[in-house]
């Protein structure tokens, strides 16, 4: 069995993914219950976030120009 070494494929709390992508916490915390914002996985009581959701779920927001 291999240890994952990358810090990309570490799963992310609600501070860390507020602190690297900006996304508020209160938003996160929202968005779980209305299913709104980027996946997460519950882990006992807590959120965590894989990055690679975090930046699709970001990429899906773009609004594009009409």
């Amino acid at each position: 069995m291999s240890k994952i070494s990358s810090d990309d494929e570490r799963l992310l709390s609600r501070d860390e993914v507020e602190e690297r992508f900006g996304v508020s916490k209160r938003f996160l915390e929202l968005s779980a219950m209305n299913g709104t914002g980027p996946r997460l996985i519950k882990i006992g009581r807590s959120a965590r976030y894989r990055p690679s959701d975090v930046k699709t779920w970001i990429a899906a927001q773009e609004v594009g120009q009409s």
